[in-house]
């Protein structure tokens, strides 16, 4: 189904001038991995602040659950196929969402491997599986960011977040795979910042500490009461403290900042 095409309620100035500057709604937003976890709850969150969510995940039918409940709260959204790592599934994803509002304003490369990995000392680590993490949560975020920029250009509009992780600081040991890989995404923020800059396109990147989602982290009550002990903030994270920050990086109120990464982690990377 196509429709007509929606444009810009306001210029991109890099100078707040009301409170809309402020606002993500109707923005065209997608979301990678948006069928569980922080994606589902980002997607849930935008939606309801007016916002178009493009739920795109793996899994259709997760998918499409997440959307139905977008519209029951009121709001709209789109589930849509996609496997990040894969170019040709990745840029017909890209397609659908054009087709249907013309314009993509928002990416947030959520997709990533992390609860299925397997701990263990880096040496012990199958190179079948350190590939496959890899694929996907750095080359995947290459390749959406890749699929968006020509639109993003032309519109002269962007918002790229991708999403890195507070074990990059910390070196948590027995994941080598999962903290290169967002190391590596970090180091992709920065370059593609520079790269964008120049056609009103942001990159920045947000790095979350443990946060608490119906997704099974295999963490037992007395980690998490640990971690949070060690948070200026004592207590467990939740997927809606990463809102406040996506919303603002989405909106032109944020124009002038790129190349960052943001830790949201209760202050757990915090250093005195």
């Amino acid at each position: 189904m196509t429709t007509t095409p929606l444009t810009h309620t306001s210029q991109d100035s890099g100078v707040p001038e009301s409170a809309r500057d402020f606002s993500v709604e109707e923005k065209v937003v997608v979301i990678t991995g948006a069928a569980q976890g922080i994606g589902r709850e980002l997607a849930r969150q935008f939606a309801a602040a007016g916002a178009f969510a493009v739920v795109a995940d793996l899994d259709l039918n997760k998918a499409e659950s997440v959307v139905q409940e977008i519209r029951d709260a009121g709001g709209d959204g789109l589930a849509v196929k996609v496997n990040v790592a894969d170019e040709p599934s990745v840029q017909a994803m890209v397609n659908t969402v054009v087709e249907k509002w013309g314009r993509i304003d928002v990416l947030i490369n959520n997709a990533s491997i992390f609860a299925t990995i397997e701990k263990g000392p880096f040496d012990q680590i199958p190179v079948a599986q350190w590939e496959q993490v890899l694929k996907v949560n750095v080359t995947g975020t290459y390749l959406c960011v890749r699929a968006v920029a020509a639109h993003m250009r032309k519109a002269s509009f962007g918002r790229i977040i991708n999403i890195s992780s507070d074990s990059v600081t910390r070196g948590t040991v027995n994941y080598l795979h999962y903290v290169t890989s967002k190391s590596a995404v970090i180091g992709m923020t920065n370059s593609l910042a520079r790269e964008l800059g120049g056609f009103g396109i942001t990159v920045n990147c947000v790095r979350p500490g443990m946060v608490a989602t119906e997704v099974d982290r295999k963490l037992t009550i007395e980690g998490r009461e640990r971690v949070a002990s060690q948070q200026c903030i004592p207590r467990g994270m939740v997927p809606t403290d990463l809102v406040g920050v996506m919303f603002f990086l989405a909106t032109s109120a944020s124009a002038f900042i790129t190349g960052q990464t943001i830790a949201v982690d209760g202050g757990y990377t915090h250093s005195s």
